[in-house]
């Protein structure tokens, strides 16, 4: 039997397992470093668009993903009074599927485990080198054909190779929680329904994940301090949302804020070290794009350097020139809507260049059918 190549990869988010996946469906040995003493994600919920199901019908994780996610019938705008401002349905062509982060993580995870993918939790990775090696807080060293840093937005990978990086942060950010979710929470409207809640001065952004569960997003400027604080101060985002208020008065001690921002590299590879999500590529969250668009260039790079055979840099080379442009793209769309508070919920919000992400076929996806 010929040589498998091997990769290395920093990180057990999204990317690193969907990149794991996909070199493990393609022959090559795979195993990740995960710096936390267990594989989990942090409790909030997530979108998945069109594009991130295709891509995920690609690593086996489909059926397990959508058996039990939420396709909200509509997308609404509603102002603090509770009068709808916009509404917005979707075509099976082009679904939106919302779900907790552990519920994807954790069909992630097993797909990756059925791939045969090898995990090393308590494994911090401090540096790579490009010539296909991550650097183990402990000393050790860990050689590879590729190496890839996926290691979230403050990638120390990313930091170790040096990338020139223009790092743009916004005035909002969010907070991000899960609450209990009961019969009759919304009276006014279909509670199936994604939310988005317009006030003078916060924003919610009410999410169904399943029955049970729902996902806050509750946007807020950085420096407001007082709107800002974890635990959220009920009484202020009540005041503010009346309509929500029962909903708000279930928030515990949970959540935590971050700072919207954006994040361009002048490359996504050195020599045979790569990045990819967050490391490479962060996003504000009004799209509901930084999953989809981590998992797609996870994807996206295994199948260049399965295209590539033995030269890495020649695989890598043409998995940017694939990706970037689109990754990018949503980039831009991204900070524009928070830029205007977020995003518009007029027509524009639902336009070809906004819906531009959602609706393309990922590589590696073209002949997947549902």
């Amino acid at each position: 039997m010929a040589n498998r190549k091997h990769v290395e990869i920093a990180g057990g988010g999204f990317a690193g397992l969907a990149a794991a996946t996909a070199f493990r469906q393609r022959g090559w040995t795979a195993r990740i470093h995960e710096a936390a003493s267990e594989l989990r994600t942090f409790g909030a919920g997530i979108f998945i668009w069109e594009n991130g199901l295709r891509v995920l019908k690609a690593l086996g994780a489909y059926e397990a993903v959508v058996g039990a996610a939420h396709q909200a019938p509509g997308y609404e705008g509603r102002d603090s009074g509770d009068r709808q401002i916009s509404y917005h349905t979707f075509g099976n062509d082009c679904r939106m599927l919302t779900m907790t982060r552990q519920h994807l993580y954790s069909a992630m995870f097993a797909a990756a485990e059925a791939a045969g993918v090898d995990f090393e939790t308590n494994s911090e990775i401090v540096a790579a080198d490009p010539a296909g090696r991550l650097i183990g807080a402990d000393g050790r060293t860990h050689k590879a054909d590729l190496v890839v840093g996926a290691d979230g937005v403050n990638s120390k990978v990313r930091e170790s190779l040096d990338v020139a990086t223009k790092r743009t942060t916004f005035t909002h950010g969010v907070i991000r929680l899960l609450v209990g979710r009961r019969d009759r929470d919304l009276t006014s409207t279909n509670p199936d329904n994604v939310i988005n809640y317009w006030g003078p001065r916060l924003k919610v952004l009410y999410v169904p994940c399943n029955a049970d569960e729902l996902y806050l997003a509750m946007m807020v400027r950085k420096d407001d301090a007082e709107a800002r604080v974890i635990p959220v101060h009920k009484d202020i985002w009540s005041t503010e949302f009346p309509v929500l208020a029962h909903i708000i008065g279930r928030i515990g001690d949970q959540g935590r804020f971050d700072t919207y921002e954006t994040t361009k590299l002048d490359r996504m590879s050195v020599g045979r070290a790569a990045l990819v999500g967050d490391s490479a590529h962060p996003m504000p969250p009004t799209l509901g794009q930084g999953a989809g668009c981590a998992i797609m260039n996870a994807l996206g790079m295994a199948v260049a350097l399965d295209e590539a055979g033995d030269d890495i840099t020649d695989g890598l080379r043409l998995w940017e020139q694939r990706e970037r442009p689109l990754t990018e793209h949503t980039q831009d769309i991204s900070g524009q809507y928070v830029r205007a508070r977020a995003g518009s919920d007029g027509a524009n919000k639902w336009d070809a260049t906004a819906m531009r992400t959602a609706r393309h076929i990922p590589t590696g996806t073209a002949g997947i059918s549902f």
